[in-house]
C-alpha cells in the first residue's frame, strides 16, 4: 500500500500543480505528469512498484480527476469488477493459453484502460491488447498507463462502431456504455438495428465486438441486469442466438453499485465455430458480497464444477 500511496501523492501533487500553472483540467495535468515519468523523470516513485501498484495509483488519480470534471462518457470500471472479469477470462482461455501461451484481447470502449489493464496484469505476459476510444484525453491516459505498466496495448482513436483498424481477436472485454446511438442511418448497417428510431449503442457494440472476434472466441461484457427487458431486447436476443452460444450470466454484487437499478451482470458469449457446440447448461450464478470469503470460495467452487462438466 505504501508504494501506491507514495506514487499517488506524487501524481496528485504534480497534476494539481500543472493544472494550476497551465490553467488546464486535473486530468490534463495528470497526463503531463504520466508523460514526465515516461520521459525518465522522478523514477524514485516507480522503484520496486509492481504493475498493479502503478495501475492502482493512476486509477486513484483518474478517479479524483473525474470527480473534479464530471463528464458522462468518463466512467471507470471498478477494480473488483475488473478482477472478476480477469478471473473468467483466465478460466475460459485456460486450454488456449496452454497451447499458444498468448491471446489477443480487444476492449472496444477502452476509456482510460483500467478494465483492460486489470485483466492484463492478472494474466501478465499472456495478453496482447487492443483498445478503441473516441475521446482524445482518455486514450492518451490509457496509452501512458499502458506504457508505465509495460503492457502491450495497441490503441486506436475512432468511433467503436465504425470500421475498425483491428485484426480479429481471440477475446473481447467490455464494460458496455449504455445509451442510444444517434446515427440512425449508419446503424442500419448492423443486423441488430431497430427499424423504429435510434438503436441502443450497447446492442450495436455487442454485434461489432462479434464482428472482430475469431470464430470460437469468447466475449465478456459487463451489462445492465435488465439487458433483455427493453423494447429492443428481442432484436438482441435473436442476434445472439444466431451468432453465439451463451456461456454464462453472472450477476454481480448489488453493493458494488450506488442503486439497485444500476446493477450489472457479466454476460459471457462464445462466437459460434464449425465443429463447436453450445453448453448443455448455461452458468447462471450470483457473486456474493466480496467481503464474504466463505460464500466467495463457494462461488468459485461452483464455477469450477460447471467448467469441469461443460468445458471439457
Amino acid at each position: 500500500m505504501e508504494k501506491i500511496e507514495n506514487l499517488f501523492t506524487h501524481l496528485d501533487g504534480q497534476s494539481a500543480s500543472v493544472s494550476e500553472e497551465l490553467n488546464v483540467t486535473y486530468l490534463d495535468g495528470l497526463l503531463s505528469t504520466l508523460n514526465d515519468l515516461l520521459d525518465g523523470n522522478h523514477q524514485e516513485f516507480l522503484e520496486d512498484a509492481t504493475k498493479e501498484d502503478i495501475r492502482k495509483a493512476i486509477q486513484l488519480a483518474i478517479l479524483k480527476g473525474m470527480r473534479k470534471n464530471v463528464q458522462p462518457n468518463h466512467q471507470m470500471t471498478p477494480d473488483s469488477l475488473g478482477f472478476l472479469v480477469g478471473y473468467f477470462v483466465e478460466q475460459f482461455f485456460e486450454k488456449t493459453l496452454a497451447e499458444q501461451k498468448q491471446i489477443t484481447v480487444l476492449d472496444p470502449t477502452i476509456g482510460t484502460g483500467n478494465l483492460m489493464l486489470t485483466v492484463m496484469n492478472h494474466l501478465d505476459g499472456k495478453i496482447e491488447g487492443a483498445g478503441v476510444e473516441i475521446d482524445e484525453l482518455l486514450i492518451q491516459l490509457a496509452a501512458a498507463a499502458g506504457d508505465l505498466q509495460q503492457q502491450p496495448i495497441a490503441l486506436y482513436r475512432q468511433d467503436a462502431l465504425q470500421n475498425l483498424m483491428v485484426e480479429p481477436v481471440d477475446g473481447v472485454v467490455c464494460d458496455l456504455p449504455i445509451g442510444f446511438y444517434p446515427d440512425t442511418e449508419y446503424a442500419e448497417k448492423f443486423e441488430i438495428h431497430s427499424e423504429d428510431g435510434m438503436t441502443f449503442a450497447h446492442h450495436l457494440l455487442i454485434e461489432q465486438s462479434m464482428n472482430y472476434t475469431k470464430d470460437g472466441g469468447y466475449l465478456f461484457f459487463l451489462v445492465p441486469n435488465n439487458l433483455f427487458e427493453s423494447e429492443q431486447a428481442p432484436l438482441l436476443y435473436s442476434y445472439v442466438q444466431k451468432h453465439a452460444w451463451i456461456q454464462a450470466v453472472v450477476q454481480l454484487p448489488e453493493n458494488l453499485f450506488k442503486q439497485k437499478e444500476m446493477g450489472k451482470s457479466l454476460f459471457i458469449l462464445q462466437k459460434k465455430v464449425e465443429g463447436g457446440k453450445a453448453v448443455k447448461d448455461v452458468l447462471l450464478a450470483k457473486v456474493p458480497k466480496l467481503d464474504n470469503i466463505p460464500a466467495l470460495e463457494s462461488f468459485f467452487v461452483q464455477v469450477q464444477k460447471w467448467k469441469k462438466e461443460e468445458k471439457k
